[in-house]
């Protein structure tokens, strides 16, 4: 009888050292995958439209500038057509005149959805 006992202890043993950690790492791995579908599906919509200041004409850019500027037909203001790989902002543009008076965005309020 102890030594049923003491097999049952060690399997039991084995199975709180093991499987918690296990079904842990499974749970974990299920809420991530939601989270990046989520993210996935946030990335692949259409992104808001802004009211964007039109810099051409600002800068009093010729016609010429204006076909040739990726800017000038994009949806985003300026500055977010012209970022650096990284994702940093280009040198340029933070001591543009433009984008600093450009106007803050102002996030809307969504229900959270679980």
């Amino acid at each position: 009888m102890d030594t049923l006992m003491s097999f049952f202890y060690i399997i039991a043993g084995f199975l709180l050292r093991l499987a918690v950690p296990i079904v842990g790492t499974v749970l974990l791995i299920f809420v991530l995958r939601k989270l990046d579908a989520r993210w996935q599906a946030e990335a692949e919509s259409k992104p808001l439209p802004v009211d964007k200041p039109e810099c051409w004409k600002i800068k009093g850019c010729t016609p010429e500038q204006i076909d040739n500027c990726a800017a000038a037909t994009s949806p985003v203001p300026c500055w977010q057509v012209y970022r650096l790989p990284n994702g940093y902002l280009n040198e340029k543009c933070l001591s543009c005149e433009i984008f600093i008076k450009a106007p803050l965005p102002t996030l809307k309020a969504e229900p959270r959805r679980l």
